[in-house]
Order: C-alpha cells, then sequence, then structure tokens
C-alpha cells in the first residue's frame, strides 16, 4: 500500500502541486503603492510637459504678434520717410527750378546790357557824327571832318570818312572819294591806293562811307589819307598818323 502511494506521487498521475510566495499583505500594499505613486508622478510629469509645451506655442504667437506690430510700425516709418523725402525733392525741384530760372534772368539781362552798351556806343558815335556836322563859323563848301582807321585782328583794317557840306540848302554833289594808305614795307616807303581806286560819292549836307581794306602781311601801316575829288579837282582833303 505504501509502495502503491509512492508509485502514484512519482508518476504523471501524481497530484499537482502549487508553489507560492510567503509576501506577507502588507508589504504587498506598499509595493502596490508605490507602483500608483510612481505612475501619478508620470502623470503628473506629461501634464506639466505638456503645459509647458502649451505655454511655449502662446509665447511663439505672443512673439509673432509682436513681430508682426513691429513690422506694421517699420512700414509705417517707411512710408513717412518716404513722404519726407518726396516732399525734401518737391522742394529741391522748385529750387532748381528758381535757379534755373535765375541763371536765365541773369543771362537775359547780361545780353540785354551787352545790347544796352551797343546801343550807348552806337548814340555816342552818333553824336560825335552830328557834331562833326556842325560848321565852323564861317565856313562853306565841303570838308572832310572826320578819318578812323581801326585794324582788325584778322589783319585788316576798317576806315570810315565823313564828309559835310556847309551851308545853308547846299547843291547835291558829286564826285569821287580817294584814299591812300602809306608804311614801311622792309625798312622802304611804301603806300597803296584802294584796290577798286576812287569810290563814287554823292551827298548833299553829309555822307559817311567805310569799307575795310586788307594790308599785306609785310607792311608796317603808318598813316591812311583821304581826298574828295571833283574830276581831277581836290576839293577836300584830310590824313592821319596811325
Amino acid at each position: 500500500m505504501r509502495l502503491r502511494l509512492l508509485l502514484r506521487r512519482l508518476t504523471v498521475s501524481a497530484p499537482r502541486m502549487a508553489v507560492r510566495s510567503a509576501m506577507p499583505w502588507p508589504l504587498r500594499w506598499v509595493l502596490i503603492a508605490l507602483v500608483f505613486g510612481f505612475c501619478a508622478a508620470i502623470a503628473l510629469w506629461a501634464f506639466e510637459f505638456g503645459k509647458d509645451i502649451a505655454g511655449l506655442e502662446r509665447g511663439v504667437h505672443e512673439q509673432l504678434q509682436q513681430s508682426k506690430a513691429e513690422i506694421l510700425a517699420l512700414q509705417a516709418e517707411i512710408s513717412s520717410l518716404k513722404d519726407a523725402r518726396n516732399k525734401a525733392q518737391s522742394v529741391a525741384n522748385t529750387a532748381e527750378t528758381v535757379l534755373t530760372t535765375e541763371k536765365m534772368a541773369q543771362e537775359k539781362l547780361g545780353v540785354l546790357n551787352q545790347q544796352l552798351a551797343l546801343e550807348n556806343q552806337r548814340l555816342k558815335d552818333d553824336l560825335g557824327f552830328f557834331e562833326q556836322l556842325i560848321p565852323a563859323s564861317g565856313r562853306t563848301g565841303l570838308a572832310i571832318r572826320q578819318l578812323q582807321a581801326d585794324a582788325l585782328k584778322t589783319g585788316e583794317v576798317k576806315w570810315q570818312v565823313l564828309v559835310i557840306q556847309a551851308g545853308k540848302n547846299p547843291p547835291d554833289f558829286s564826285g569821287q572819294l580817294a584814299l591812300t594808305f602809306s608804311g614801311l614795307r622792309h625798312g622802304k616807303p611804301w603806300s597803296t591806293d584802294l584796290p577798286e581806286g576812287a569810290l563814287p560819292l554823292t551827298l548833299r549836307q553829309h555822307g559817311r562811307f567805310q569799307g575795310v581794306f586788307q594790308v599785306p602781311a609785310d607792311v608796317e601801316l603808318k598813316g591812311i589819307s583821304a581826298k574828295v575829288l571833283d574830276g581831277k579837282v581836290v576839293k577836300a582833303a584830310y590824313a592821319v598818323k596811325l
């Protein structure tokens, strides 16, 4: 009988055995509490991490809003600077226009002054001319009252002769005007008349005659003389030294 029981225990048909821990229940409750506390700590950490992420997003959103506000402020400042620049450019353009107008006015005044100077000189010449027309007391007949020669830069000489016929209601006179130019050529005396010869002359009370004479390059001009001829008769003569 005992042998049968021993064999039953040693074979497959032996009854099952269960191994149980001998941990006390208070220790088990402590372990469970630790597990729940650890899970609660993880949950709290996850919650705080989520809050941090939400705060970061809010910070980023606030920075974006602030950046947008700064961009709008800069755009407004740029617009204001553009307006100021446009106003300054307008003022500069106006000033440039004023300067251009003043410059044109000064140029016109310069031209006008030159014209007035020329007109003044012409009036002086006319005054001198008419003063020459006043005959000397008691003198009548033809006379050369003025003979003028001006050297030009071109090597020419511009000559001018004023002939008057004194007296009350003198008759018309027709004759010739002959001019002779004299000087030195290679140290020797030189003289010549106008290339075209004596000029026709017609006047009643006065006549002003002028022309240009080309002086040879190797001649030093010293004087000029004029004669009023009636045929071969010399009616008046005048000479000047240069």
